[in-house]
């Protein structure tokens, strides 16, 4: 029997309303009046206010899943795979936003972690459990969550250094400021290559969340001219990480080509 759009109805109708309420915050955070990534704490791995920006990219394509889970072939992979884990991750990621906008640094990074703990789980389950069968898979459940992700990712560094790290305003940047900066990045570029390499066809989207995060660095931290450097120098590397992963797609190695043997018909002719 053929899935009716009801079937597991409460978590769909969940999904929706913490989609609304929970993550609609990130997005009138970065384009709200308070302007809170232009105004918190400057350290010296802070990104230009742009790089925030994914907030609204990311959220738009969720919202695409919040209507595809009503089609069968959605509902297989958010409501049956992903589950509660959605609404759960929606709640924390807006506790995340608002400890983050009052500036508590120390539980923001906690927070973060949290955060980055629970996509890395939907992650998990999405890449090895539900691999994409359509286009609409890939646009609205992949996609969202590799650049979920590899956001998360950056944001737990961001919010380390602003729980931790000293003021760039007010601090000017020692040595081991300097080495644990350039470590951070190191960490940064070396997640990218390893979306790169993760699997056969790589995986784009991370890989690009943290390549343009690492322009939006270099863009931001002028002084010192180490640090600057360093971040272009990172950026550029974790530009080949993306680069490797638009070239896999259209090879026989990824998931789009044509020579995909999970795709070949099973019986010859067809």
């Amino acid at each position: 029997m053929a899935d009716s759009w009801t079937d597991g109805i409460l978590l769909k109708v969940v999904n929706v309303l913490t989609y609304l309420f929970f993550l609609g915050s990130n997005v009138y955070t970065v384009a709200g009046p308070s302007g809170i990534y232009d105004h918190g704490k400057e350290t010296y791995i802070t990104p230009a206010s742009w790089a925030f920006g994914i907030w609204s990219l990311i959220h738009l394509l969720l919202g695409g899943a919040m209507i595809y889970q009503f089609f069968p072939s959605g509902k297989r992979t958010i409501v049956d795979g992903i589950g509660w884990r959605f609404p759960l991750l929606a709640v924390l990621n807006s506790v995340y936003v608002n400890v983050w906008a009052r500036q508590h640094h120390i539980v923001a990074f906690v927070f973060a972690l949290l955060v980055s703990a629970t996509v890395s789980h939907i992650y998990y389950i999405v890449k090895r459990s539900h691999r994409g069968e359509n286009i609409h898979d890939e646009l609205w459940i992949h996609l969202p969550f590799s650049l979920y992700h590899g956001w998360t990712t950056v944001l737990v560094v961001l919010t380390a250094f602003e729980a931790f790290g000293v003021d760039a305003i007010h601090h000017h940047a020692g040595v081991w400021t300097k080495v644990f900066v350039f470590l951070g990045l190191l960490f940064l570029e070396a997640t990218s290559a390893a979306y790169a390499f993760s699997s056969p066809e790589g995986d784009l989207a991370g890989a690009a969340a943290i390549t343009w995060s690492l322009f939006a660095i270099f863009s931001q931290q002028r002084h010192p001219a180490f640090i600057h450097w360093s971040a272009l120098a990172f950026a550029i590397l974790s530009l080949f990480s993306v680069f490797k992963s638009v070239i896999s797609m259209f090879t026989g190695r990824g998931r789009i080509s044509l020579h995909d043997e999970e795709r070949a018909p099973l019986v010859s002719g067809n």
